[in-house]
């Protein structure tokens, strides 16, 4: 088995991690066991291009569970967790091409490493994978019945890409599903954002001005955490209705220009780029942090503040101390990348629970699927996400009422008024 994993030593500790997110991850347990007695994804090759995390892991071992050949490749330089990569090839069987900070040479060559198992579904967190087949390996489109894409990001690229007749085969935008987005966006990026920031600064951010460049789901959870925490938090948006809705939940919203001039710590989670420009970066305080929890690190100018700073140094570990000027410095955190990941270890496991278990139901979806869908991109089918809530209540002990004959009827009928 080829694979390539930073320290094959790292192995035990890796399976305790592995081990302690599965506890807290019963849906996708409970697919598991299904999968483990019915094997209904024997015979699918499956490649996977997602954070190398013990909530992934767990992943991969339900999707192997079910009769699938599985390959993993880090979706991201910085966010691999090299002991639980380690423990999935030793421990699983599964392969694994992923180090913590490799550099993009490597990462793109690892992404290669995962296809060679010629997939018949792909797995994305930012759809690098679909990206390298269309571009590079076209000749793998043949095998492939569709896909899956876990992030805001990755959805945005894809739809433009079926917008344009580009894409090959049917996606399903995992991201999109509300048992996804409403939680792992909104609780999992929000608490795991500012872990990375605390852990990576230990600042107090109580009274502190938090910047946060947008007010999608992710923004919506970065903001409510850091309210909690103290903060003074600003809103920066385009949307002139997440702007409304940012203002009625109690922020203060202005344009990027005026945030930077009062901002101690900026967030940006918009999944476009150049959202914080140079420009900005030389309006800021001085001690300025800068940080980013968008899929891709665009988001943050920082070739423009590396050519304009005129020193810089490693100050903390995931911490970069660039000098502008005499007495103007600015604090540039995991280098621009996933700060949740490159010094947090990401959304607590109990919320990658559902969205994993939406890859896990989406992927079968596709295999039994595949031959009815066109080659767009898919929300997740309602039922799966309902059935995915159900079963996350249940697992927490919840019940909820159901519907009687009667106020069904009434729902679905227009003849009954007031």
């Amino acid at each position: 088995m080829k694979y390539d994993v930073k320290n094959m030593d790292l192995a035990e500790q890796g399976k305790l991690k592995i081990e302690w997110a599965e506890k807290q991850m019963d849906v996708l347990r409970n697919i598991r066991e299904d999968f483990s007695n019915k094997k209904p994804l024997k015979g699918t090759k499956l490649a996977a291009c997602l954070h190398v995390t013990a909530e992934t892991a767990n992943l991969m071992i339900t999707l192997k569970a079910g009769g699938a050949e599985v390959a993993l490749t880090a979706s991201n330089p910085l966010s691999t967790q090299d002991d639980v990569a380690a423990s999935l090839v030793k421990h699983h069987e599964i392969p694994v091409f992923a180090v913590k900070g490799e550099d993009n040479k490597t990462y793109y060559s690892h992404i290669h490493s995962a296809l060679e198992i010629k997939p018949d579904i792909t797995m994305d967190d930012g759809a690098d994978l679909v990206s390298m087949i269309h571009s590079q390996k076209q000749d793998l489109l043949k095998n492939i019945l569709g896909g899956t894409e876990e992030t805001t990001t990755g959805v945005i690229r894809l739809k433009a890409m079926a917008k344009d007749k580009a894409l090959k085969y049917p996606i399903i935008a995992v991201n999109n599903a509300m048992t996804k987005h409403f939680f792992d966006n909104r609780y999992g990026t929000g608490q795991s954002t500012i872990d990375g920031i605390l852990r990576s600064t230990n600042i107090l951010l109580a009274g502190k001005n938090v910047v946060v460049c947008g007010y999608g789901w992710c923004g919506k959870g970065v903001a409510m955490r850091s309210h909690g925490m103290g903060a003074n938090v600003i809103i920066t948006e385009v949307d002139s209705i997440r702007a409304l809705e940012a203002v009625m939940d109690g922020y203060r919203v202005m344009p990027m220009a005026e945030a930077a001039r009062i901002g101690d710590v900026f967030i940006t989670v918009t999944g476009d780029k150049t959202v914080i420009s140079l420009e900005h970066i030389q309006a800021m305080k001085p001690g300025a942090i800068l940080c980013n929890s968008g899929h891709f690190n665009v988001e943050i100018d920082t070739d423009g503040l590396k050519k304009k700073a005129k020193s810089s140094r490693q100050i903390r570990d995931f911490v970069v101390e660039y000098t502008l000027d005499k007495g103007h410095f600015i604090y540039l955190l995991g280098e621009g990348r996933l700060i949740n990941l490159a010094a947090a270890e990401g959304h607590p496991a109990i919320v990658m629970d559902m969205s994993f278990a939406n890859q896990a139901l989406a992927a079968l979806h596709i295999k039994n699927n595949h031959k009815e869908m066109e080659k767009i991109v898919y929300d997740v089918p309602e039922k799966i996400d309902r059935e995915i809530a159900l079963l996350k209540l249940k697992s927490m002990g919840i019940h909820i009422d159901t519907l009687t004959e009667e106020q069904s009827n009434y729902l679905n009928s227009w003849k009954e008024g007031t």
